[in-house]
């Protein structure tokens, strides 16, 4: 979707009075040619508004929020659930929780959730919000086919429009999609310091091991995925000669 660069410009003047598009991309870090074509365009990503907001000491999420396309962010809910927590700690950090628990009670060495990104943490999102028929719902809402829904979520990455009207549908924080891809993050969408570890605390043993295999499951798929993949490239390449 993105957003007007009409709406954008008038945003930018009162965010970044006095700035020029040269000081602004000295700034931002974002190519002057960039921000041109965009503007050229029509249209100006979310990524632009959030790096401008975040250079000029603004909260993105309020940022977005003053953009027709994102008016409601701030009005939705904003506290995310235990399944939208969960969803964006990588099975690294679930599988050393497990080792964790079997130290003895004094140990409190828990893992450190930041250490380690988590490859799969849009579609791990998008299912722990998912009732069951998110896909086609937003389909139909958005007019996206249902399978290149399913191809960004393989590829790990999803529009920004796309992970809020998905939120919209599916009831949960209007932010979450747009911290699970990584446009903002946890802290700027206001999610509870603590939070993630904490509702990995909250899992029962048996809880905490079943998501464990679950994430792990994903994993072996992908990598057998990949690994056919390569098979393949190297059989095509043999027979090319």
């Amino acid at each position: 979707m993105a957003v007007s660069a009409r709406s954008f410009q008038n945003w930018r003047t009162a965010a970044a009075p006095g700035e020029s598009n040269a000081d602004l991309c000295r700034r931002t870090g974002i190519k002057r040619s960039t921000l041109g074509q965009q503007i050229v365009r029509g249209k100006v990503s979310e990524d632009t508004v959030v790096r401008v907001a975040r250079a000029y000491g603004k909260n993105p999420v309020e940022a977005l929020s003053d953009f027709e396309e994102y008016s409601d962010l701030l009005g939705g809910p904003w506290r995310p659930s235990a399944a939208e927590l969960l969803s964006q700690v990588s099975y690294i950090c679930i599988l050393q929780m497990i080792l964790h628990r079997s130290q003895p009670a004094d140990r409190q060495d828990y893992p450190d959730l930041a250490r380690f990104p988590h490859a799969n943490a849009i579609r791990s999102w998008f299912e722990a919000v998912d009732p069951g028929d998110l896909r086609q719902r937003l389909s139909a809402a958005t007019g996206v086919a249902p399978q290149n829904i399913s191809a960004q979520l393989l590829a790990g990455r999803l529009a920004p429009e796309l992970a809020v009207e998905a939120a919209r549908l599916a009831g949960v924080s209007l932010t979450g999609g747009l911290v699970a891809t990584g446009l903002i993050t946890s802290d700027e969408a206001g999610w509870p310091q603590g939070g993630q570890l904490a509702a990995l605390q909250a899992l029962s043993d048996s809880e905490l091991v079943f998501l464990a295999r679950d994430r792990l499951d994903g994993v072996g798929k992908q990598i057998r995925k990949f690994e056919h993949d390569q098979e393949n490239e190297l059989m095509l390449l043999e027979n090319l000669g």
